[in-house]
């Protein structure tokens, strides 16, 4: 029997409410207590250079008191990699960071940065941190995840997500190509990036992806449905298939 999908969930924009007032309300620890009580495997947070949302006594804290998964999305920035040594998440997912973005636009080139994500990786292995890249669902890009002692990929779903049908057949295939390759070179296989209660089940349904890391859809549907439930839906969507 296939294992059931995990689900870790972003809490980036209940940090984002709370940056509105520049207050302490919403508690993002409170969020991630109710994150976690709803049933899902991981805490997502991106801790930006810019500090939009997350913050570093944010991160400390989570590390702190959650009692699942904390992955830390991050940039190759040499200050932000030496948070996450002091902080030591469970993960750190390297991603692309540019400040003026609303949102991370895309997969990290790690074609084109090869030799400084490759000191990052080690660096953050060295200090016992597993390490999933976010790239594009490309062959070439898969295989440098592999080349450079990666544990993981994050396979970017944004395209897919925002594909009009005509076109959303073939981002598919690109992702279950790409997911099908990582798990072949013995890579962990991971996805995340639009995914919502509409277009998430496709994803969940290819069999070498074993974590959804969804954040933004999950936190408007709270606003409707509470945390709880909202984090309930997209685990009983992403686990039924």
């Amino acid at each position: 029997m296939p294992e059931k999908k995990r689900l870790g969930v972003n809490i980036d924009h209940i940090a984002s409410l709370r940056q509105l007032r520049k207050g302490n309300y919403p508690d993002l620890l409170e969020a991630a207590r109710i994150v976690e009580g709803a049933g899902a495997d991981g805490i997502v947070v991106h801790l930006r250079e810019d500090r939009r949302h997350i913050n570093d006594e944010d991160l400390r804290d989570l590390r702190k008191n959650i009692t699942t998964h904390l992955n830390l999305e991050m940039s190759i920035n040499p200050q932000i990699v030496s948070i996450a040594l002091k902080t030591k998440p469970d993960q750190a997912t390297l991603v692309p960071e540019k400040r003026e973005e609303l949102t991370t636009e895309g997969g990290l080139d790690i074609v084109s940065l090869k030799s400084r994500v490759k000191n990052t990786v080690n660096k953050l292995k060295s200090n016992g941190i597993m390490v999933s890249l976010f790239i594009e669902p490309n062959i070439y890009q898969v295989e440098t995840a592999k080349s450079i002692n990666a544990d993981a990929v994050e396979l970017h779903t944004g395209k897919y997500a925002q594909a009009t049908n005509d076109e959303k057949g073939k981002e598919l295939i690109q992702i279950i190509k790409a997911a099908q390759h990582a798990k072949k070179i013995g890579l962990s296989v991971f996805a995340g990036h639009g995914l919502d209660y509409k277009n998430a089940k496709l994803i969940a349904g290819i069999p070498e992806i074993e974590e959804l890391n969804i954040g933004y859809s999950i936190i408007t549907k709270a606003v409707f449905v509470g945390l709880e439930n909202a984090v309930k839906e997209m685990l009983e969507l992403i686990k039924s298939v």
